[in-house]
């Protein structure tokens, strides 16, 4: 077994595969030179200087997987089924691509001095000064990532701007209605929202905005999205979709046979929703390396191949809020709001018929526990009681 990407969703297939029972060759590949790390921290304890690093508490040699770090993947061999590496070919029985996302970077902005990204332990060490010396920030994106760095940097201590192009945040993953009460969330904490704002160019010491006024900035971070690492497959024959991920079916198999995907790197199609989802995000590299490994090993026994249609989950620190999202708001026909979102606590759900497909809970932990049971369930819900903050989730059912 080879294992290309040693972050989340590659450290948990190669655990997982021990955890099932296999007991042949597991080899995990990493393109960075550290001992494999989880992600979230990076943007909240590791950034802040409260951490030196958020390495996982694996012990890969006792496990007996064979851990190569430093060393990128270029080029998959299907024909010789041969991963080629940057130090020479590796050879494989079953591949599993958990190569992850990579960051999308601003066009025009390489190479400019004090441009940096959020994404890797690296990314989190260079901007560790920054913070540390309260420089002036500003953010380019009211993302997830451009949120949470500006919380961190504003507890820094440092004068934070944040750029958006759209007309407000999270506009690539929320409805307007429900972004709207999370603008007022920046000028709370002290941080200049400019929504509607493109930059024109980025000079060192100043950010150009398309209207030619100038922010001075002794960093600028950017968080316009990530896009699937999948350019070294190119060629291979494993199908890429739209956004460059890997089209994975329902066992996360890819049009390849003996190479799995799974992660930020692949999509996969939900029955539960009725698309092809492309989720990136801790819990679902977290939750698919236990389908592959299950499906891996019943392939090598005749066991049926598991399913895997999971709930998506994510979560957020975020200007003191802890935001919560579980499931797939898309498909939903009905909007309904719990407690006031003027105020600190306050949940979002979406219905299809009356069934819960979404949700999403602002300082309310108890709602996204339950709720995201309600939609793995499918459970009927009545609406009139569903809107009542003080009643559980669990007790609006129809």
């Amino acid at each position: 077994m080879v294992v290309a990407g040693a972050g989340m969703a590659g450290v948990q297939t190669a655990v997982a595969l021990r955890e099932q029972g296999f007991d042949g060759t597991v080899t995990l590949i990493g393109a960075e030179p550290h001992q494999p790390y989880d992600r979230p921290p990076l943007s909240k304890a590791v950034l802040l200087g409260k951490a030196e690093h958020s390495a996982f508490d694996v012990d890969f040699e006792s496990l007996g997987i064979d851990l190569v770090l430093g060393r990128e993947v270029l080029g998959l061999r299907p024909a010789d089924r041969a991963l080629d590496t940057e130090t020479g070919p590796v050879p494989y029985d079953v591949l599993v691509v958990a190569t992850g996302a990579e960051p999308i970077r601003l066009p025009g902005a390489e190479g400019v001095p004090g441009v940096h990204l959020l994404r890797t332990l690296d990314d989190a060490e260079r901007l560790r000064p920054v913070l540390a010396d309260r420089h002036d920030v500003v953010v380019v994106g009211a993302g997830w990532i451009g949120a949470e760095f500006a919380t961190a940097a504003r507890e820094a201590g440092c004068a934070v701007t944040v750029v958006e192009a759209a007309d407000r945040p999270l506009a690539g993953a929320l409805p307007a209605e429900v972004a709207a009460p999370m603008t007022g969330w920046y000028a709370d904490a002290g941080i200049d929202l400019r929504t509607h704002t493109r930059v024109d160019r980025v000079e060192p010491g100043a950010v150009v905005l398309d209207d030619g006024s100038r922010l001075p900035a002794d960093a600028v971070v950017v968080g316009i999205g990530a896009r699937p690492a999948t350019g070294w497959l190119t060629g291979s024959g494993v199908e890429l979709g739209a956004y460059g991920e890997v089209v994975a079916d329902a066992s996360l198999r890819t049009s390849v046979p003996e190479v799995y995907a799974v992660g930020d790197c692949a999509s996969f199609p939900s029955g539960r929703y009725g698309e092809r989802l492309l989720v990136h995000h801790w819990d679902n590299a977290l939750q698919g390396p236990r389908t592959v490994a299950a499906n891996i090993l019943g392939a090598a026994t005749g066991r049926p191949p598991v399913v895997y249609d999971p709930v998506p989950y994510f979560w957020s620190e975020q200007f003191g809020r802890f935001v919560q999202y579980a499931g797939h708001h898309a498909a939903a026909d009905t909007t309904l709001w719990r407690g006031d979102p003027a105020g600190p606590a306050w949940t979002v759900c979406w219905l299809r018929e009356d069934r819960l497909v979404a949700l999403l809970a602002v300082g309310r932990p108890r709602d996204l526990a339950q709720g995201r049971r309600l939609i793995e369930s499918g459970t009927a819900m009545d609406p009139g009681l569903l809107v009542d903050p003080g009643r559980p989730l669990k007790a609006a059912t129809a």
